[in-house]
């Protein structure tokens, strides 16, 4: 009797162990399409290129290569979701930004390398990535959650020094290139560029040793802390390896296919004669849907420090890292830089920066403040097509 109901066992457990292999099969087939993708890029290789110059082709291997890189990105962001939920705040929500931020230097990189026309787009990159997390994502955030909690609390001392910083340094090079004599044009000279990409640096790793360590309370919040391991989310969760190898694996593709996709990219803006700011905004949509999806549903879970968090944090990582990035690159390859931000750019990037210190006054949001984010965010498209 004992062998039989040990063998009836034994097949139950083999099933669930089955059913198990088979969902995380089912979960991780984005991973198996964007490897598939990267192998027929490595077939095509520099094909691609010349490929991409015809436009029914180049509409083609542009929206193929902007879905799975979209698809592969929502994927770091479930792994990094998991992530958060074993280590706990602010670490889960550090390990999304910066995976996030190693694709968006990657694919600013690779676009200013393979396009010698464009000196700005380092600059509008950045700049997107500032108009869209701050006023799009941060207000559609705070509409929906507005919209479902009527009013939503977070932790001031946290959303502080995220402005603070933001701040000093989104002025200081995105603003300041403007009026410095050393150079002609929205541009520093090479001693102010060394200068400002080592203090984005240092300023940006104190950030980071406060965050995690020292006054690592300032970004956490009751609210969240009591949600954030709730069942719905332990189900899904696996072992940190796990998630940990999949999120690695999932940012390789990422970065790969975003080093290719800098090609069609730069090709189309040519051929359909698209503004050249619209080339940044493409990419700071891509580097942002990692941080934009957990953000919103951070925010529609009743945890807005995590969505403030998320997205302030791609912020100050876009100026703390990327910024020097696009420096470096320009020292190290003798191209032009232009980081000053001009025209009707100049007085909506201001505006947004008071907005935010605005909105975040209190320790509470709601949907009127979303709107206004969402307003500004609605400027910010207009001027691109229209400036």
């Amino acid at each position: 009797m004992l062998p039989r109901m040990s063998a009836k066992a034994d097949a139950i457990q083999h099933a669930k162990n089955t059913q198990q292999f088979g969902s995380a099969i089912r979960a991780e087939f984005p991973l198996l399409v964007g490897l598939g993708t990267i192998a027929i890029l490595l077939v095509v290789g520099s094909d691609l290129n010349e490929l991409t110059t015809r436009a029914l082709p180049l509409l083609g291997v542009f929206v193929w290569l902007f879905a799975v890189i979209l698809w592969s990105a929502m994927c770091v962001v479930r792994h990094a979701d998991c992530l958060a939920i074993k280590l706990g705040e602010p670490y889960g929500t550090l390990i999304l930004t910066l995976s996030a931020i190693s694709v968006e230097v990657v694919m600013i990189s690779t676009a200013m390398l393979h396009g010698a026309n464009n000196p700005t787009l380092g600059r509008d990159a950045i700049f997107a990535v500032i108009m869209i997390a701050l006023n799009g994502l941060v207000g559609l955030s705070l509409m929906l959650g507005g919209l479902r909690y009527r009013e939503q609390h977070y932790n001031i001392q946290g959303v502080n020094a995220y402005l603070n910083v933001i701040m000093a340094l989104g002025v200081l090079g995105l603003v300041l290139p403007n009026f410095t004599t050393s150079t002609s044009g929205p541009t520093f000279s090479t001693e102010q560029e060394i200068f400002f990409a080592s203090v984005s640096l240092l300023l940006y790793a104190i950030f980071l040793l406060i965050q995690t360590l020292r006054h690592r309370g300032y970004f956490l919040d009751v609210k969240e802390i009591a949600t954030q391991h709730s069942p719905r989310h332990l189900a899904r969760v696996r072992s940190t390896g796990f998630h940990a190898l999949m999120l690695l694996l999932y940012l390789v593709t990422v970065i790969f296919l975003a080093e290719k996709f800098a090609i069609p990219l730069d090709n189309s803006i040519e051929q359909f004669h698209m503004p050249q700011a619209f080339g940044g905004a493409i990419i700071a949509a891509l580097v942002l849907s990692p941080e934009g999806l957990g953000g919103i549903t951070a925010s529609l879970h009743n945890q807005l420090q995590r969505s403030i968090n998320i997205l302030f944090g791609s912020v100050l990582a876009t100026i703390g890292l990327t910024i020097p990035a696009v420096l470096m690159i320009g020292l190290l390859t003798k191209r032009s830089v232009s980081l000053g931000v001009q025209g009707g750019n100049l007085p909506l990037l201001l505006l947004t920066l008071a907005v935010s210190v605005v909105t975040f006054t209190s320790r509470k949001t709601n949907i009127l403040q979303g709107c206004i984010h969402l307003l500004l965010f609605a400027v910010f498209v207009l001027l691109i097509f229209a400036p």
